[in-house]
């Protein structure tokens, strides 16, 4: 799915080199906003767990962008992980299309509901999330008890398709 006309967005592993320097990238900017780098509540995501991981690159240059991916729960649920954006591109549209893009694999795997987290030094993912229409739930899973974290849900629903018709 093409969500953005300058990115091109790929399925990757999670062992991708490209992935692990964004995924180190953003746990570095994590540890400088939280102070410490023991702010992940819960099993950090691994090649095990993470069931789609995508990187988005500028069409133009190749260069890439930003990186997202999905953690089942069950066979109907999905958590999104390590959404991240480098910080020259942010403000562009690169996180919306690859939340975008993490929602068509969702839908495409079956997957009903779609669960994010924020934490407290993150006011610009909760805001992120809440502009795409996630909506705050009941901190779930291993943020049931971090005061820190803003947990949010939004149900997938079938990609709406229009068709030309002839007249």
């Amino acid at each position: 799915m093409q969500t953005h006309p300058k990115l091109t967005i790929r399925r990757t592993s999670w062992f991708n080199p490209v992935g692990r320097d964004l995924r180190a990238a953003q746990q570095a900017e994590l540890d400088a906003r939280f102070g410490h780098s023991g702010h992940e509540a819960g099993t950090p995501p691994t090649a095990a767990d993470i069931a789609v991981f995508l990187i988005a690159y500028e069409r133009a240059t190749g260069q890439p962008l930003g990186c997202g991916g999905l953690r089942w729960f069950d066979r109907t649920t999905a958590e999104v992980k390590r959404v991240y954006v480098l910080p020259y591109a942010r403000g562009s549209g690169v996180a919306s299309s690859i939340l975008l893009a993490l929602e068509a694999e969702a839908h495409e795997a079956g997957i009903t509901l779609i669960m994010a987290e924020a934490g407290s030094a993150q006011p610009d993912g909760r805001m992120f999330y809440e502009a795409a229409g996630y909506r705050k739930v009941p901190n779930f899973g291993p943020y049931q008890e971090v005061e820190e974290s803003t947990c949010y849900a939004k149900p997938i629903m079938s990609p709406v398709r229009i068709h030309a018709v002839a007249s």
